[in-house]
């Protein structure tokens, strides 16, 4: 590996748009671009974002200090891409046509292969890279039951985190991730509690539209007949049932805010409502461990805890007085993303594992 290789790492957000570059495992550039919600709302489209977001991406890149030719790999969080397996897949076009397209559904991490490649064609020796999408389906055959042949089972997880996480953990006890049985736990806008065992995530509640916890802005599992009793109310429309599961459900829904540290500081300051909400999502997370435990047998090695909530002490303490028996747990509070795309991105420059082609 070229000691001097460097990796530039793109991830879109709604709002925002992260930047970075490292060489080695060091991070010599870092930043985030700011989207204003006026300068947004005059795209229709999330991909029509593209060449706004591409500019402010260069002309960034170009007033640093990064000597862009020593760039080798360029890598995006990966979007809503097809299902498929763990791992570094290199951008062609057959991934372009899907993210152009939104074929699997829209989202600002659709951009970030997009972006990748093109910049990547502008640089003298790089190629463009995902890794770990959120649409990572290791699933055995069993989780993918639902109770009907409607509703399959799918796999949409916070995966870039939770296989960063179970890599480090396993690192930091000199063991292969490959090795291990872990339950993975993100607990941020979304929430994702996965069963990892020997490096696949066999199991794993769909975090963004209806499973699993309920979260700051998701409702999680709902009542089935009281949801679709409420949909062909009348009272409703499409779009407002949409938003009753993913952006106003959850905290938001109960406490009208969906910033989890409000939240709990008013439980802190003696509000009932909002000590009872919090424990209520502690409690779900807790149950949702739980239920991973028996599909790893009970032959759990480690739980691990990631994302922004796991900033908070309290909240943690809430769920390790229900799991702490199950084994141990480890806090990895926040998240990096950044440093994960890097990571995946090193492994391949190193040749410690070979870059995937997407079909």
């Amino acid at each position: 590996m070229d000691i001097n290789a460097r990796i530039l790492a793109i991830n879109p957000g709604s709002t925002s748009t992260k930047i970075a570059v490292y060489q080695n495992e060091k991070v010599i550039f870092l930043k985030t671009l700011r989207h204003s919600p006026e300068v947004l709302s005059q795209f229709e489209r999330i991909t029509d974002q593209y060449e706004y977001r591409k500019k402010m991406i260069y002309d960034e890149l170009k007033n640093s200090d990064v000597y862009l030719d020593l760039i080798r790999m360029v890598i995006g969080r990966g979007g809503l891409v097809k299902p498929i397996a763990s791992g570094v897949y290199r951008v062609n076009e057959a991934m372009r046509r899907d993210l152009i397209e939104c074929k699997m559904g829209e989202h600002a991490s659709n951009l970030g292969a997009l972006i990748a490649d093109d910049i990547a064609k502008e640089l003298p020796n790089a190629e463009a890279f995902i890794a770990d999408p959120v649409v990572v389906d290791e699933l055995e055959p069993l989780a993918r039951y639902s109770g009907h042949p409607l509703f399959e089972r799918i796999s949409i997880f916070h995966a870039l985190n939770q296989k960063a996480i179970a890599r480090s953990y396993a690192k930091s006890i000199m063991k292969k991730y490959e090795e291990l049985n872990l339950i993975v736990v993100h607990l941020g806008g979304g929430i994702t509690v996965g069963a990892h065992h020997r490096g696949k995530v066999i199991d794993v509640n769909q975090g963004l539209d209806g499973d699993g916890p309920f979260s700051p802005e998701r409702a999680g599992s709902l009542p089935a007949g009281a949801l679709v009793r409420a949909a062909f109310s009348g009272d409703y429309t499409y779009e407002e049932m949409k938003e009753m599961i993913t952006g106003k459900g959850g905290i938001v829904a109960y406490l009208g805010t969906n910033d989890a540290y409000l939240a709990e500081r008013a439980a802190k300051d003696g509000d009932k409502k909002s000590l009872e909400v919090m424990e209520a999502m502690a409690y779900q997370v807790a149950k949702e461990i739980g239920a991973m435990s028996t599909v790893l047998k009970g032959d759990v090695d480690a739980i691990l805890i990631t994302g922004g909530i796991a900033n908070s002490t309290w909240f943690c303490n809430l769920m390790l007085e229900r799991i702490h028996k199950i084994a141990p747990v480890h806090i990895y509070p926040g998240e990096d993303e950044m440093r994960a795309l890097a990571d995946n991105a090193r492994m391949v420059l190193s040749g410690e594992i070979e870059a995937k082609e997407y079909a």
